[in-house]
């Protein structure tokens, strides 16, 4: 196993091919598998096909980053650009990548997607090592169903959806074969080594708390639910209250502007989200989060994760030295899970969200510094994104906001 990284802020073709080629160089022997996460801007059409032109038949997985990229050598992002390449070069190992249009039904599209990457992998019907994961934003919950539907609860997932710089729509999800606004891709790893994950945030639960009442197009009644109207990602009460209204007293005053009227919300409560336990580790909980988007004029909540009436929820808290510092200590919880060191480890896939990147873009720098500490020396490829996905340590894939998620793999 052997795996190398490069990145540009060039837009120009001829960049990214020179880049490559010194990429090439490198890792001397043919990449069996490249992931690509770009800004939006680059010709990604005419990318690909040069990529493939120096590496016939290679696996691609890509999609596009807010702002740019970011690699062991720094951060890659020059007025909103910026592009890098991870390789990975294992010929005893097995990697497949799957599309799929997301369509009238994210989970059979998931299912799809994920089939097509087993049989490209040459490993049908077989059960991979770990799925890297690049969807379209708004249907994650449904793509990791559409996964699980295929290979079961335990393999696990990591990823992130798609992004752009000014959340209007224009992301991109691609393969080899092809360029899509609206697609579900992933890879099945099927690596001749172990890969070790982790997912977190980089928040803390406060005293504020309460029962979701009505949310999700459900209303809490006991055991049943009464359909609404309402999207999946509407918090609509807690308490049987105005959601706003009570994240608006959590939050004291955050958001009092707004109530009555509506608006958006996304940049002012970075620092604020909702959180529900998503298990226990030694009886201390852990917190799957969703970033409130706005508020209606009836004083509901949209967010960027799905609602589920009678769950509790949290108000959580971050600060910005949190958000640096908390990607290099998911990359080093994931290394403490198999008792294994920087030494035993090849490269890394990192899933920062976009919304704290775009927090903390001034010290952005000292967020890549935090996981040359964890991983000194090793290859990375870090890609800002609009919803994240991971794998809890206890098990459980899980779509959130605000959260980094991170894919090890070892050298032997």
């Amino acid at each position: 196993m052997k795996i190398c990284t490069a990145a540009t802020t060039a837009l120009d073709l001829e960049a990214v091919i020179a880049m490559y080629d010194k990429l090439l160089l490198e890792l001397g022997q043919d990449p069996d598998l490249l992931i690509v996460h770009c800004s939006i801007g680059y010709d990604i059409e005419a990318i690909i096909h040069a990529l493939r032109g120096r590496s016939p038949g290679v696996a691609l997985h890509g999609g596009t980053s807010c702002r740019g990229v970011m690699t062991q050598f720094g951060v890659a992002s020059e007025n909103g650009t910026g592009l890098a390449i991870l390789a990975i070069a294992d010929p005893e190992g097995n990697y497949g990548v799957g599309a799929a249009p997301i369509g009238t039904d994210p989970k059979a599209a998931a299912a799809t997607a994920i089939t097509k990457a087993l049989n490209n992998a040459d490993c049908p019907g077989e059960v991979p090592a770990m799925v890297w994961l690049t969807s379209v934003p708004g249907h994650e919950e449904q793509v990791l169903a559409g996964i699980a539907e295929i290979l079961g609860d335990d393999v696990p997932v990591a990823g992130g959806s798609s992004a752009d710089n000014q959340l209007d729509g224009s992301w991109k999800q691609f393969t080899a074969e092809g360029i899509s606004g609206d697609a579900v891709v992933v890879t099945a790893l099927f690596p001749a080594t172990e890969v070790m994950f982790a997912f977190h945030s980089g928040y803390e639960p406060t005293d504020a708390k309460g029962l979701i009442t009505k949310a999700g197009g459900y209303e809490a009644t006991g055991n049943k639910g009464i359909a609404t109207a309402t999207s999946p990602r509407t918090l609509e009460e807690i308490d049987g209250r105005p959601a706003a209204e009570v994240y608006n007293e959590w939050t004291e005053g955050l958001i009092s502007d707004l109530l009555g009227k509506g608006g958006h919300i996304l940049a002012r409560t970075t620092l604020h989200p909702l959180g529900r336990v998503a298990g226990y580790i030694g009886g201390v909980p852990y917190f799957q989060l969703a970033h409130p988007d706005s508020v209606t004029p009836k004083n509901a909540l949209t967010l960027f994760a799905e609602m589920t009436a009678g769950d509790e929820i949290v108000l959580m808290r971050g600060t910005v030295d949190s958000l640096i510092t908390r990607a290099g200590r998911v990359a080093t919880a994931a290394m403490e899970t198999h008792a294994a060191g920087p030494q035993d480890v090849a490269g890394a896939l990192v899933v920062y969200c976009a919304g704290c990147m775009l927090t903390v873009q001034d010290r952005l720098g000292e967020v890549v510094e935090s996981i040359r500490e964890a991983l000194p020396g090793i290859p990375f490829l870090g890609t800002f994104t609009y919803g994240e996905q991971g794998c809890f340590l206890n098990g459980g894939n899980r779509h959130g906001n605000l959260m980094i998620s991170v894919l090890l793999l070892t050298k032997t």
